[in-house]
């Protein structure tokens, strides 16, 4: 693919960039950073709000494949979408809230759906109104995802789900939930499976637990279903498989540029942490550095080249693999250059506060989970061995 940025482009880019300098300020200011590694829920209410800010600027829904303003949105093309998000990326705009709605949830809406599950929830979505959270994994059923046990019954013109469900981000602020669950009892794996949208505000059928992680924070919950109400089935009963497994081919594409923008940054405070502690003289970890700056630069020409591309089945996983190993050692490398002081938190220890982190101490931990979720390591090499090498499945229970 031939990806260059045009002229109309660069127009686009000092339009973001206004924008942005112009509504990031005020308390939308001070989220400056906010919502990344470690601080996942810091400042979730003005967050919300910011993202009914983008909404009103007409910035949710760029990527959506609709007519322009179907839904409230305004759409940009493929290059004006990374033009977007280096810009917030750059801007140090506050982590979204909104991105699972955005990102996740409407294009699968678009591709699945129907007329009237898309005029539901599309325009709520890009208005910044309503936020998601997806509830694909189990305790049972993680990267085997087609070994889930959450149960849905009819009920009128719904159905009623039951069961548990983990690791689900942004489960507490969430308005709905997409939640995968099996309609057929008699069918096994992936078949008897449905995609089903729950609202969260459920008294007594719906409970959200935080789970504490070792860095302090909360992203994750588990989230408990008693016979909680589900009023929409999106593809049909039983289609639920090719309709998860569409949502999961839409995690990349343009979020993973703007990622690879959040490495740089991490990078350079883990190169600047490197000069200040006089590491960088040791050539062995100074070689490291390089490399790592040199692999994240092959991940953006990658990203680059699979960009918009249709039809290949392996390019998610490699990029997954890519991403997740060098984020790993980068979290690795920023304990490493400073040595003992590593183990020291920014405060003294206390009783109320057992212990606090810095920001590249929460890279450290965070990082640590990059080879799992979002499909293991395993998992995204079985994908390229099946799918793109043709090797023999494996056989599962």
């Amino acid at each position: 693919m031939d990806f260059g940025f045009g002229s109309g482009d660069e127009g686009f880019r000092a339009e973001a960039r206004d924008w942005l300098a112009g509504h990031l300020v005020g308390v939308y200011a001070e989220l400056a950073g906010r919502g990344g590694p470690g601080s996942e829920h810091e400042g979730a209410e003005e967050r919300r709000a910011w993202e009914r800010e983008l909404g009103g600027g007409g910035w949710i829904g760029l990527g959506w494949e609709c007519a322009e303003g179907a839904y409230g949105n305004r759409v940009g093309s493929l290059t004006q979408q990374v033009v977007w998000a280096e810009e917030y990326a750059r801007a140090r705009a506050p982590g979204r809230v909104g991105h699972i709605g955005e990102n996740l949830l409407a294009p699968t809406l678009l591709a699945y759906g129907d007329e009237a599950q898309r005029r539901r929830f599309l325009p709520a979505v890009a208005r910044g109104e309503e936020l998601w959270c997806q509830g694909y994994s189990e305790p049972e059923a993680g990267s085997d995802l087609a070994g889930l046990r959450t149960v849905a019954v009819r009920d009128g013109g719904g159905y009623r789900v039951s069961g548990q469900k983990v690791w689900t981000s942004l489960a507490r602020e969430a308005d709905w939930c997409f939640v995968l669950a099996r309609t057929d009892p008699g069918e096994r794996r992936h078949r008897g499976l449905s995609f089903l949208l729950v609202p969260m505000d459920q008294l007594g059928r719906i409970e959200v637990r935080p789970i504490r992680q070792m860095s302090g924070t909360a992203e994750f919950n588990e989230v408990f279903f008693d016979g909680a109400r589900a009023p929409y089935v999106v593809g049909g009963e039983g289609a639920g498989w090719r309709v998860a497994m569409g949502l999961l081919a839409r995690e990349r594409g343009v979020s993973t540029l703007v990622q690879q923008i959040g490495f740089a940054a991490e990078l350079a405070e883990v190169v600047a942490a490197a000069v200040r502690s006089g590491a960088l003289r040791d050539p062995v970890l100074r070689d490291q550095l390089v490399k790592q700056w040199a692999e994240l630069k092959v991940m953006r020409w990658n990203a680059l080249r699979t960009l918009g591309a249709a039809g290949d089945a392996g390019a998610p996983s490699v990029a997954k693999l890519l991403w997740g190993g060098w984020h790993q050692r980068l979290g690795e490398l920023a304990m490493r250059v400073r040595g003992a002081a590593a183990v020291l938190g920014p405060t003294g220890w206390s009783a109320r506060a057992p212990y606090e982190l810095d920001a590249l101490q929460r890279l450290f931990l965070f990082t640590r989970a990059d080879t799992l979720y979002g499909g293991s390591d395993e998992i995204q090499r079985n994908i390229i061995a099946e799918r793109v090498l043709g090797l023999p499945r494996v056989e599962r229970m």
